[in-house]
């Protein structure tokens, strides 16, 4: 299996001041081609550090992609660095990207100097490739670790001139190496705590193949994404024992999984009601309209989505949506009894197939013994059914509202499966 480390250099990064995005990039585009990424790194504006951090990963890894610090400015040493890490003799003018700077500086309508010329300048000891969207050319070394040969590539830290670069330094590594296959299927759950998932599926882990490797990836909001990565197999025979782990993993944890890959709750309602030609509409207190922002945000939502009451205030849940003012006296906004009500007005007001309420307290004040901060209650109603469940969570106002939504549209996702289980009995 042919190895890579990926490395960013800048102390911009290091005091969190820009965030990396190049290497997910880089990772996410050598993984395609069969190349293992073992580490991602980041390292400061210092030649003893680069050094440092480079010999490693040419000592542990096959390839060595590193971005940033190839400006013009006097902070910018990896040309530099990388001139005595490989032992060149000298620099060279590249006449291509002198001529490409020229042209970009003479369409900014800035004059050609010295520093500019200087960027044209490489390593003898690299092959160049051309940057056509900026002036720091990409540079590639071959170097000689652990009496193995190892690619270097150098590219800038801009990440649209860095992305731009990518497609060549793919063409040059599967000209320099024999590649493997990697295959990855991501499979997205909701509802199981990880720990108790981790146990759930134990026995299924536990049989799984050799070459089938399995990550965890929780978030309070996606829900538990279980990723199957598997090495070294020709495409059509991976892509068969991914779908029969996966089919395995479905007969044990049901409708806990809601798609695969980049799929999103709001995206797997979507595709329940359009299967149908159902619709929804909502009725939100304490999530303020994200619930109604998460399902508009699937293109095509128009087709089922109807429309939404953000009812604030208790006001606009009597007058709007027809809650009796008793039950708000009697249980509080926050009540199973008041959120059943908001969805069945909704439903009623929207005419909608299924209808979805949610009224909580997302801090930091407003809790009480009976009801803390982070309580919500959440009701989802279609023809014939009212169904309610209340959940409770512990985190900054954001994170609450956060999770106030994605689980309500878990609920409302069951609650719709149910529902059509139910009629086809």
């Amino acid at each position: 299996m042919v190895t890579a480390s990926i490395c960013t250099i800048g102390d911009e990064i290091l005091i969190g001041q820009i965030v990396d995005t190049n290497s997910a990039k880089i990772a996410t585009a050598l993984n395609a081609i069969g190349v293992k990424v073992e580490e991602l790194v980041s390292t400061s504006d210092s030649g003893e550090a680069i050094v440092d951090t480079l010999e490693r990963c040419l000592h542990s890894t096959d390839i060595v992609i590193v971005t940033g610090g190839l400006g013009p400015t006097k902070d910018d040493i990896t040309k530099s660095t990388l001139a005595k890490l490989t032992g060149a003799g000298g620099f060279v003018e590249n006449k291509e990207q002198y001529r490409i700077i020229e042209q970009l500086l003479t369409a900014r309508g800035v004059e050609m100097s010295d520093i500019n010329k200087a960027q044209a300048l490489v390593p003898d000891s690299c092959t160049v490739i051309i940057n056509e969207c900026g002036t720091a050319p990409c540079m590639q070394f071959e170097i000689e670790r652990n009496g193995s040969k190892r690619l270097l590539f150098s590219l800038p830290g801009v990440p649209f001139e860095a992305e731009a670069a990518i497609p060549k330094v793919l063409k040059a590594i599967k000209s320099h190496f024999e590649l493997n296959t990697i295959f990855h299927r991501t499979i997205c759950t909701f509802g199981i705590p990880e720990s108790t998932l981790s146990k759930q599926i134990e026995p299924w882990e536990d049989n799984l193949p050799d070459n089938v490797h399995l990550a965890y990836l929780p978030n309070p909001i996606l829900g538990v994404r279980l990723r199957l990565s598997i090495y070294g197999v020709e495409k059509e025979l991976g892509e068969k024992i991914l779908q029969e782990e996966t089919v395995k993993l479905r007969a044990i944890i049901g409708n806990a999984i809601y798609g695969e890959g980049e799929d999103s709750l709001q995206a797997a309602i979507g595709r329940l009601l359009k299967r149908e030609n159902e619709t929804i509409s909502t009725a939100e207190s304490c999530t303020g309209g994200m619930i109604a922002s998460l399902i508009t945000s699937i293109p095509g939502a128009s087709e089922y989505f109807y429309g939404g009451v953000v009812s604030y205030d208790n006001s606009v849940k009597i007058n709007t949506l027809k809650v009796d003012a008793n039950t708000i006296l009697q249980h509080g906004a926050v009540s199973k009894e008041c959120v059943e009500e908001m969805a069945l007005g909704v439903r009623s007001l929207m005419g909608t197939t299924y209808s979805i309420a949610t009224s909580g307290i997302a801090g930091p004040d407003g809790g009480s013994e009976e009801k803390p901060v982070g309580t919500v209650w959440v009701a989802v109603a279609g023809e014939g059914f009212v169904e309610s469940k209340q959940f409770r969570f512990r985190g900054s106002r954001k994170l609450n509202i956060d999770r106030f939504s994605s689980n309500a549209l878990n609920f409302m996702r069951c609650e719709i499966e149910k529902h059509k289980k139910r009629l086809t009995y």
